[in-house]
């Protein structure tokens, strides 16, 4: 798409390729269905006009409890065309949580996906709200929504603290403790990326992309959906990673571009067939949404034979902050670098950003910032800072080269007799070890107020790890004081619903020292 073109918000992007390819296929959905770019701007319309007579106005918060699918897609962009905020979750979150996000977020509705997504209809049949029978936009254009209605009393006013029409939706954040926090995200955000990954990927309306990260996900809708319906490519949308499936669909209809987070890679190189898998079209391996291992990158880049790429991102940005050039891949885990209008400021803003490998926490500035976390001043007072810089809660440093490299999250660093232990790198040397699919170091508080280092080591499937060899590895690999007090075997590591693992569960399940 030519980078003249200038579009307001995300469904004046797909408004375009409906007009310009109409029969193009956008979307190849579950269960064999494919719905065009025409088809799909219909039902966006259809939709819209449905939750207009609903009385959903601007600003109103929308709640859609789902997993992917194109009535997901549908509610985005139908919300988009009424400046309403979509505030999309995964239907596979617990019913405590969902409770929070509903009572935060204080939606005019509820819409639950439910013919698509057994748990969406699990909390619809508990939602005593939600209507009998499906949501009907128009004749002939049905949607497989169960839609509840909120007491208006249970509603509050619109967030007047940015214009109704910047936000494009509102993601809330997948933290383990506290409040939810809902990342208010920009339209300009989403459509600067749009332009931005499609371009870093030179996608065309040839391209098939796979879209099983989820739409609640900031990774899932920016760089998954936007840059897709930017080009005009389709995307064989999945409401779950399979990794039987993702093998399937790159032979059929041909995946061209494969993404994901790095513990769908490691899931998919479980069960990877012996044999050459059969991927005609595939050219263009891209991970992101959490640190990238070296021995896991190693591992994909021998089995399909292509360069694995990089990027940085969070959900207080739309879209990835930093990208590995396409035409030079690296042979470490990089990042990559700033990405058009991005800029990255290492350490304390009141001084000069670090360069030269040194590390500090990572600032930055870009047109993808979020504008806030929704209902909560304080903590967006504390994230922002004074210019639209955004701490980014995370720590790195840059290179002579200008790429840029994460070390961790500020609150994951372990200090062990006054020494940093940054988890990533003892995670990535653990992983290196034969027979390790995944690993999460944690800091452990003493009774001296001193933290153990501990780990939770997950085997491949099948594969027997012995701790005391593995101690001998990483005895010449790692100084004393980065390496593991303990290591504890775990069939599986806790992990979100967009495939981050979880440490706040591990903590909880340290055992404890027995008393000296």
């Amino acid at each position: 798409m030519s980078s003249s073109l200038t579009f307001h918000c995300i469904h004046d992007v797909l408004s375009h390729q409906a007009r310009e390819r109409p029969q193009a296929v956008a979307l190849f959905e579950e269960g064999g269905g494919v719905l065009t770019y025409g088809g799909l701007w219909q039902r966006t319309q259809a939709a819209a006009a449905w939750l207009r007579a609903q009385g959903v106005r601007e600003g109103d918060r929308v709640m859609v409890v789902g997993e992917n699918c194109s009535d997901m897609v549908v509610a985005l962009f139908a919300c988009s065309v009424l400046h309403a905020w979509p505030v999309s979750v995964n239907a596979r979150l617990s019913p405590r949580e969902l409770g929070a996000i509903r009572a935060h977020a204080t939606p005019a509705l509820v819409l639950y996906t439910t013919q698509v997504s057994t748990a969406a209809a699990a909390h619809a049949d508990a939602d005593e709200a939600t209507a009998a029978d499906p949501a009907v936009w128009s004749e002939g254009c049905r949607v497989s929504w169960a839609a509840a209605g909120v007491d208006a009393g249970e509603r509050t006013g619109i967030d007047t603290s940015v214009p109704a029409d910047r936000v494009a939706c509102v993601i809330y954040t997948s933290g383990t403790t506290g409040a939810p926090k809902g990342v208010m995200v920009p339209h300009e955000g989403l459509i600067h990326f749009g332009r931005i990954s499609s371009a870093s990927r030179r996608l065309t309306p040839d391209d098939i992309g796979y879209a099983a990260l989820p739409f609640s996900h900031i990774f899932g809708i920016a760089t998954v959906l936007m840059a897709s319906v930017y080009a005009g490519a389709s995307l064989v949308v999945r409401s779950r990673f399979d990794a039987a499936d993702v093998f399937a669909a790159l032979e059929h209809p041909g995946i061209s571009i494969l993404q994901g987070v790095p513990t769908m890679f490691s899931r998919l190189m479980a069960v990877a067939p012996q044999n050459k898998v059969k991927a005609p079209a595939l050219r263009y391996l891209y991970t992101g949404g959490a640190a990238l291992d070296p021995t896991l990158k190693a591992r994909v880049q021998d089995y399909f034979g292509l360069p694995m790429h990089h990027g940085y991102g969070i959900t207080e940005y739309a879209g990835s902050m930093c990208i590995t050039d396409i035409d030079a891949p690296r042979d470490d885990a990089s990042a990559g670098h700033p990405v058009e209008g991005v800029t990255v400021h290492i350490g304390p803003l009141d001084e000069p950003s670090r360069a030269g490998g040194v590390t500090g926490d990572i600032f930055i500035h870009g047109p993808g910032v979020m504008l806030g976390y929704y209902r909560n001043p304080e903590l967006t007072a504390s994230t922002l800072h004074p210019g639209g810089w955004l701490d980014t809660g995370d720590v790195g440093y840059i290179d002579d080269s200008g790429a840029l490299f994460i070390a961790g999250r500020t609150k994951d660093l372990i200090i062990r007799s006054g020494f940093n232990v940054y988890p990533l790198e003892v995670e990535s040397v653990i992983n290196a070890f034969a027979g390790v699919r995944a690993s999460a170091v944690i800091g452990v508080e003493e009774a001296d107020r001193n933290e153990e280092v501990v780990a939770f080591v997950e085997p491949l499937p099948g594969a027997h790890v012995d701790f005391g060899v593995l101690r001998d590895f990483l005895r010449d690999r790692l100084a004393p004081y980065k390496r593991p007090a303990r290591l504890i075997a775990i069939d599986t590591l806790p992990t979100t619903v967009s495939g981050k693992i979880l440490k706040q569960p591990l903590r909880e399940r340290v055992p404890a020292r027995a008393p000296a």
